[in-house]
């Protein structure tokens, strides 16, 4: 084999490498674009994701600046050649776009490209996407085509696991997101059960206020004042649910802030007493930031629910590369001889499971009347 396709094939090797390190669907696709531009050596290099409607529901450059981006305005139509590789499904390769019959023209700040290389991605029978170069960076003699037989056959592997990646990095988004909706869920029946007992004692305080109108106003008014301050209190959880009862944005907030909001909410929620204390915490992986976060709110739904504690304390602190989370509450207990019957019972054996997958330990001390206090360590990035 020749010096040029084993040269070629590491570079696949690499792109492949590089769009597997990613699950963010715009991280996937800004991978996908700089790979290709680097493994053809092209001077421009860009995605399209269509929506239904004739445009592009993401579209992704590479060689273009911020600034000639933004120039350059709205982002293009599927008009063209991309409607061609969209709706035709076939590779396009071209001398020069400009003097294809199907050129329309682009906008004064766009930079000029001459030879062409574009290819659809699918996903069985459905194009997901328009992946397209411009501008081989080599010699053009005579005006030929920079962009070779060798480079379509090359941009076709990579279109073809471009539509691997794509297709997992979405599924992995629709993963996250039903899972956020599942502890939205069930946030909100917990400040929901949380304001229909402050509405329930708001009703039994006004009718004792009406009882006591007639016969003795000094209690009625008491009583009256009392309702005041339940319906201020259910107000302000209400205030709760619409202000900060929103999905969980790990990726976007941090595992700190997004520990520090939820226990805000569970602490309005409910009568025990939960708090949170973070020290010089840092940002870990993201496999690990997220089986911290369920390890917590598996912990604190055991402590809220199941033990009778007063408080419930959260602390996440570092500790050398990694960090270590805290749960403790100062609730029933239980024997430690009877942790495999407990486990079970309490979600352990789940929380295990999630300290185990990123490479960290658990550890559970209890004793009967002496509280709870669950403990996971993970060893940073």
């Amino acid at each position: 084999m020749s010096q040029g396709p084993r040269s070629g094939l590491a570079a696949v090797s690499s792109a492949l490498l590089a769009m597997s390190r990613h699950l963010e669907v715009r991280d996937v696709l800004k991978t996908i674009v700089a790979s290709a531009r680097e493994l053809l050596d092209a001077q421009y290099a860009a995605l399209g994701v269509p929506d239904d409607h004739g445009g592009f529901a993401q579209f992704v450059v590479d060689g273009v600046s911020d600034a000639q981006w933004k120039a350059i305005g709205p982002l293009p139509r599927q008009h063209g050649i991309l409607a061609a590789m969209l709706h035709e499904a076939k590779a396009e390769r071209l001398a020069d776009v400009r003097k294809d019959p199907r050129f329309e023209g682009w906008p004064a700040a766009h930079p000029d490209m001459s030879d062409f290389l574009g290819l659809p991605i699918r996903d069985e029978d459905e194009v997901i996407g328009a992946l397209f170069l411009a501008n081989k960076n080599c010699p053009k003699p005579n005006g030929g085509c920079g962009f070779t037989e060798e480079d379509e056959e090359l941009l076709s592997i990579l279109a073809q696991h471009a539509a691997i990646a794509l297709t997992n990095a979405r599924l992995y988004e629709r993963s996250r997101e039903l899972t956020i909706a599942e502890e939205r869920s069930r946030l909100a029946h917990e400040l929901h059960d949380a304001v229909a007992q402050k509405l329930f004692s708001l009703r039994l305080t006004a009718q004792a206020a009406a009882t006591l109108v007639d016969r003795d106003p000094s209690r009625a008014k008491g009583e009256l004042q009392q309702v005041a301050a339940l319906a201020a209190e259910a107000a302000e959880e209400l205030r709760a649910a619409v202000v900060e009862l929103r999905p969980a944005a790990l990726d976007e907030d941090g595992l700190s802030a997004t520990l520090r909001t939820q226990i805000q909410v569970l602490d309005r929620a409910h009568t025990a007493r939960v708090t949170f204390t973070g020290r010089g915490f840092r940002a870990l992986p993201a496999a690990q930031e997220e089986a911290m976060l369920r390890v917590a709110q598996e912990a604190l739904h055991n402590a809220l629910r199941h033990s009778g504690a007063d408080h419930v304390a959260v602390t996440l602190e570092r500790s050398g590369c990694g960090a270590v989370l805290r749960v403790t509450d100062d609730g029933s207990g239980f024997e430690p001889q009877s942790i495999r019957r407990a486990g079970r019972h309490l979600g352990l054996v789940s929380m295990r499971d999630r300290t185990n997958g990123v490479g960290g330990t658990l550890t559970v001390e209890s004793a009967p009347g002496k509280g709870t206090t669950i403990e996971m360590e993970v060893p940073g990035g």
